[in-house]
């Protein structure tokens, strides 16, 4: 069995809300193209990102047998006081895909986190009335941080439901340094999940919030590349140490990753830094096809069983689905 943990969507109700928008973020049509516009990153949007039949078919020739949607930033943060509204547009999307092909996809919900209220709602909604398996958490928040004290409800609610926080970057914060030689997808967004990570580890909330489960895709990023000099800046240099209670590199190694790295040797090296038991597949689609990834997986130097863990059973115990 194969479970997909990441995969996107960008639904065809929220892609017609884009084009209704005069500003920033919004969609226009040049052609047959659709393309996105946050800021100074444009992107095109792909079928995969809206035509659920095509991305089954994209799973059913990858041998995937369910896949867990989220959407692609923008997040409800963008977008002011319809915020809310956008949380609610994608969370009710995802949960019609559950239902419309029983036993193919499973979600994580989006929340509009700068509406307080309004969050907590629509988290309880979306776990107990959509059946949604965990939160995708955008590495920066239209420029702030996930683990600022104002967002702190979130980590201790999230344990007390059971579900994971998904990290995943956004338009980065570093946008204008990679966005003129066209790095923004390469560089830009694997820096913003690095610094979330790091400020996450560095700031006491997995202390705080043991049971809670967190997920770094692409394979955490840049972070497990620089642990061993953030370990000395605090560790050594006592440099943002003083909420730690041992090395960041022993916060790393509680986080689950995703396979997602086109590189072989990134995903073995996330094999050896969290173990077999928190690596999960997944393949970024549309943004990769997923046999990019899966033939990876095949390669990686590990049992079968575990094997057979990291492609279906870490994902169907994190998420509570039949493997």
């Amino acid at each position: 069995m194969r479970i997909d943990t990441q995969s996107h969507i960008w639904p065809e109700p929220f892609l017609d809300y884009l084009l209704t928008r005069d500003e920033e973020p919004l969609a226009f049509r040049d052609g047959d193209t659709l393309f996105i516009d946050t800021g100074k990153w444009r992107r095109t949007a792909m079928p995969g990102h809206s035509d659920m039949d095509a991305k089954v078919r994209t799973m059913d020739a990858a041998g995937i047998d369910l896949t867990v949607l989220s959407p692609n930033d923008p997040g409800p943060e963008r977008f002011g006081d319809d915020g809310p509204m956008v949380a609610r547009l994608f969370n009710d999307y995802i949960a019609e895909q559950t239902r419309a092909y029983p036993g193919r996809f499973a979600g994580l919900c989006v929340l509009p986190l700068y509406h307080e209220a309004e969050a907590r709602e629509e988290l309880d909604r979306a776990v107990h009335d959509l059946d949604m398996r965990g939160v995708l958490l955008y590495a920066n928040l239209d420029g702030r941080h996930p683990d600022e004290p104002e967002l702190e409800w979130l980590f201790g609610r999230a344990e007390e439901l059971g579900i994971p926080l998904y990290l995943h970057p956004a338009c980065p914060v570093t946008i204008d340094q990679v966005e003129g030689r066209n790095l923004t997808g390469a560089l830009g967004l694997m820096f913003d999940t690095t610094i979330a990570l790091a400020r996450i580890i560095v700031s006491g909330l997995m202390d705080r919030y043991p049971d809670l489960t967190i997920v770094c895709p692409h394979v955490g990023g840049a972070l497990p590349y620089l642990i061993g000099r953030l370990d000395h800046q605090t560790m050594v240099l006592k440099r943002g140490a003083e909420n730690l209670t041992k090395p960041p590199s022993e916060y790393l190694r509680q986080i689950w990753f995703d396979t997602v790295s086109p590189w072989p040797a990134a995903v073995r090296y996330g094999l050896e830094l969290v173990g077999p038991d928190q690596l999960m597949f997944a393949s970024d689609h549309p943004w990769v096809e997923p046999d990019v990834i899966s033939a990876i997986v095949d390669d990686l130097p590990v049992s079968d069983e575990e094997r057979a863990k990291i492609f279906a059973g870490n994902a169907a115990r994190l998420f509570g689905l039949d493997a």
